[in-house]
């Protein structure tokens, strides 16, 4: 029976790099508008630790994955002393579309709801 430990720690890491983001200095990072952590998926050995992150403004994405990128050491610092783990993992930061794809489904959804009413008044006329 595979443990829960792994994703106790996902939330962890992801509590944590959410309150590190606050404290960045880095413009491409501290100026944008909102940055969200979204998920953390960490392998099995704690070795590595992908961070899906997510941006309100996408047009400043891959600055800021680069300035994340380029906090990487710092924030694994930081994390190492707050979470006091054997090791710490090394951060790979990604591009998380997920809220993006969520809105356009549900937008998708209103028009199949939107046709299903044009057609109930339609189908009550005969």
């Amino acid at each position: 029976m595979p443990s829960n430990r792994i994703g106790r720690i996902n939330e962890e890491i992801q509590r944590e790099l959410a309150d590190q983001l606050r404290h960045l200095k880095d413009p491409r990072v501290s100026q944008v508008g909102m940055v969200s952590i979204t998920h953390v998926d960490t392998t099995n050995d704690l070795r590595y630790a992908r961070v899906y992150v997510s941006t309100l403004d996408k047009s400043q994405e891959k600055d800021v994955l680069k300035g994340l990128k380029s906090a990487a050491g710092f924030l694994r610092r930081e994390l190492g002393r707050a979470l006091q783990l054997r090791y710490t993992p090394e951060l790979q930061f990604i591009a998380d579309d997920s809220i993006a794809h969520g809105a356009h489904i549900l937008e998708l959804l209103h028009q199949v709801e939107e046709a299903e009413e044009d057609r109930k008044p339609e189908e009550s006329e005969e």
